[in-house]
């Protein structure tokens, strides 16, 4: 492996770094640091914490936690591994127990890796004792997890490192630590791109075209902003709307199913490097005064479908009957959708903003519900749940479409 090259860090990379040195920082118990995508917080913080540690310490543990252990070692080990050894550092990685061992000459000490991204999480580190934990996207973990990690910090002089971009402002960490951040004795550095001296001015203004909406004052202004309105405001009649027919290439079916609730299934096509909902059965038990069995619906699926040659039947996981009525009759391909609410909602967003996604004029209860999706006023960053049977659909097709993508079934913009 090549040494790794230093750039210029920022004055904020810098503090990230060496705040645990500075006379006028050193005393704080934690650091935090928030803001923009991209912006340099996780390099040189995970590069400051192992200073840190390898200054402070010898023969001590440590944790390093991510939402899970993939995306640790993604984001965060893995870049910091070589510019540790071209810091003249050496270091034992024991995959299958999922710890480092970093060495110096002053001595040894021992790195744990932790996921935190469910209750689930919090057993695993108990019992442990730590003389510090960094904690990487500590806005997507377990608050459980993470309350349990720092109670394990009792050894002297520990020290707490969270990092993170901005979620809701009535999200736990905002709330109990950002905003506490004096009364917790912790160091506060807010990024920007502007922090990142590595990034072109081309880069950065690819950044602030990939994102909209409440994404966009997150991940690039760095604001811990409440999602509020319509989901999709991005979402134009004059745009996003056609009529006529299309010859496509391939075939897709999404569906959303319901019993007391609305099912609603979106015919897909793709026409060169775009996607068009060509038709639409949407049924609403409750605005047609009777409830239809999963055969009926079946039905109404190979009617949707015609004579085409459908490539995929993508089905709300939780309609487990229906699922099974699809592939009793054998004709169609059925996966079950992947259904992780905000970031499916960010990928619908960034399709319908590259205009991947098109919706012919026939498909009247998706585009209804497109002007009516909005976000629960009760500061939760869930939508309504009202108006979005079509909107789950285009959305465990989106996830699909966008799954597929590396096998060219679909173009669209894709981020970390």
């Amino acid at each position: 492996m090549a040494d790794f090259q230093f750039k210029p860090f920022s004055a904020r990379q810098k503090l990230a770094i060496t705040w645990w040195k500075d006379q006028r920082y050193c005393g704080h118990d934690a650091i935090i640091c928030d803001g923009a995508v991209r912006s340099g917080k996780t390099l040189s913080m995970s590069l400051g914490f192992c200073l840190w540690a390898m200054s402070c310490f010898s023969d001590a543990s440590f944790a390093l936690c991510g939402k899970t252990i993939t995306s640790l070692k993604r984001n965060v080990v893995s870049p910091l591994l070589p510019i540790l050894k071209s810091l003249g550092f050496a270091y034992e990685e024991k995959v299958s127990k999922n710890y480092i061992d970093i060495i110096s000459s002053k001595g040894r000490n021992r790195f744990y890796l932790f996921g935190g991204k469910d209750e689930s999480s919090a057993p695993l580190i108990q019992g442990m004792t730590l003389s510090g934990v960094l904690f990487d996207e500590v806005a997507l973990m377990a608050r459980s997890f993470v309350e349990q990690a720092l109670a394990r910090c009792s050894a002297t002089g520990s020290k707490f490192w969270f990092n993170c971009n901005p979620e809701g402002p009535y999200h736990w960490f905002y709330r109990e630590w950002i905003l506490k951040a004096k009364e917790k004795n912790a160091l506060y550095v807010h990024f920007t791109m502007r922090d990142n001296p590595s990034l072109s001015p081309r880069i950065k203004k690819r950044y602030r075209t990939l994102y909209s909406g409440v994404f966009y004052d997150r991940f690039i202004l760095g604001k811990w902003t409440a999602a509020s309105g319509l989901v999709y405001p991005m979402f134009d009649k004059k745009l996003h709307v056609f009529s006529g027919a299309k010859e496509c290439s391939r075939y897709v079916i999404s569906c959303d199913y319901g019993t007391v609730n609305p099912s609603s299934f979106g015919l897909w096509g793709l026409c060169g490097d775009v996607w068009h909902r060509l038709g639409e059965y949407y049924y609403d038990s409750s605005r047609e005064g009777s409830s239809r069995t999963d055969e009926e619906h079946y039905a109404a699926l190979e009617n949707l479908a015609g004579e085409r040659r459908i490539e995929a039947v993508i089905v709300d996981p939780s309609a487990a009957s229906f699922i099974e009525c699809i592939r009793r009759h054998g004709k169609f391909p059925v996966i079950p959708a992947k259904n992780e609410v905000l970031s499916g909602i960010r990928r619908v967003s960034d399709a319908l903003r590259d205009k991947k996604i098109l919706f012919h004029e026939s498909c009247k209860d998706c585009i209804r519900e497109f002007a009516l999706y909005s976000w629960d006023c009760k500061g939760s960053d869930n939508p309504q749940k009202e108006n979005d049977h079509a909107m789950d659909d285009v959305r465990y097709f989106v996830a699909y479409a966008m799954e597929k993508e590396n096998e060219g079934f679909f173009v669209a913009s894709l981020k970390r």
